[in-house]
């Protein structure tokens, strides 16, 4: 598990969220007419949504060593748990969470459909850790034709990776979900195993651990690894956004955040053992259930944990977006905002990372 380093992206995407409800909500976008906020010092409160995945080691390792506790000091931790980026953007809309831990494509939306107001990127959290499981009868694309795929959300970074790579190989697809290969978007991940070990659908685009679940527990295989489509096998799989309205008045705690963040980051490195066994009590606590060991060590082989966003990944990642229809071809500069980020790196003789000129401060 490696910290900094800079990469180029192929498949992601992302999600066509309702938006024109909440654009109007100064909580949920982020912006008035008035310009920047004034600091107000600490929060009170910050509220953190993150995943029960593998793929957010981070953010669990962080909630079960109470590192993010201990950065925050007099500020209270309030955490929710999504099941996919869009609806943690919903939230960030509607001005219910102030920051998460998310996949990339959910971010572009949010970013795009709120004219670049709602949020900004602060660092990343994880690489890879996303795959095509199938039946094992299914050898190619060819054979995925009127089959049926699942994905966890319309837009979310696994969906639209399933539709790029549709697409690069001549199929098909809509936002409907209809086409070449029907795609089943926003099944739950624990129904998407359910549905393949019913034999109610043929495939699934998946974050880890559910990859390696379903390939244990139900017999699929891997199709595709998405490591195979990006140079150097690095795509940014999870990063950490924050609303700009609370970036804004609160950057002493989003300063905290970043600061524990780092300090996880860095304890994953360093304890990968009882990191391990810390994802596995939290994804028991938040699902009811832990994972089975062999299921536990196969996700991980499959993640790198890193504080860099790999943010040459993201215009890729848009580009396949805009492709699929899910958003107009957006501009992305001052998506990132890596300054305190990169200042914690520096101050702890870490190396600083890229945010491949798309930055804001």
């Amino acid at each position: 598990m490696a910290l900094p380093t800079k990469t180029r992206r192929r498949p992601s995407g992302l999600a066509a969220i309702a938006l024109c409800a909440v654009l109007g909500l100064l909580a949920g976008c982020g912006g008035d007419d008035s310009g920047p906020r004034a600091d107000q010092g600490p929060a009170t409160e910050l509220r953190l949504g993150y995943f029960a995945n593998v793929t957010h080691a981070a953010a669990l390792v962080g909630v079960q060593e109470k590192l993010l506790e201990q950065r925050l000091g007099t500020t209270k931790l309030t955490t929710q748990v999504f099941n996919a980026g869009p609806a943690a953007i919903e939230a960030i809309f509607g001005g219910a969470i102030d920051a998460s831990y998310i996949g990339p494509n959910p971010a572009i939306n949010a970013f795009v459909q709120s004219h670049g107001e709602a949020i900004r990127i602060i660092a990343g959290a994880t690489s890879g850790g996303a795959a095509l499981v199938v039946r094992p009868e299914i050898n190619s694309a060819e054979d995925l034709r009127g089959k049926t795929v699942a994905t966890p959300q319309l837009g979310n970074t696994q969906d639209v990776a399933l539709r790029a790579w549709l697409a690069d190989n001549g199929l098909q697809t809509s936002k409907t979900g209809q086409g070449d290969v029907t795609i089943q978007a926003g099944t739950e991940n624990a129904t998407t195993l359910q549905l393949f070990q019913d034999g109610a659908i043929d495939g699934a685009w998946l974050p880890e651990p559910w990859v390696t679940r379903l390939v244990q527990e139900a017999g699929a295989k891997v199709l595709v690894d998405e490591k195979t489509l990006w140079p150097d096998g690095r795509f940014v799989a999870t990063h950490l956004i924050v609303a700009t309205r609370f970036l804004e008045e609160h950057p002493q705690t989003v300063r905290a955040l970043l600061e524990a963040h780092v300090d996880a980051v860095q304890w994953i490195s360093e304890h990968p053992d009882q990191a391990r066994s810390d994802v596995n009590t939290q994804i028991g606590e938040l699902t009811g259930k832990p994972l089975p060991p062999q299921v536990l060590d196969g996700a991980w082989q499959n993640i790198e944990v890193t504080v860099d966003p790999v943010a040459s990944s993201l215009v890729a990642s848009a580009e396949h977006a805009a492709a699929a229809d899910l958003i107009e071809q957006p501009d992305l500069a001052g998506i990132y905002h890596l300054g305190p980020l990169n200042e914690i790196l520096r101050s702890r003789g870490l190396a600083a990372v890229s945010d491949a000129g798309l930055g804001s401060g």
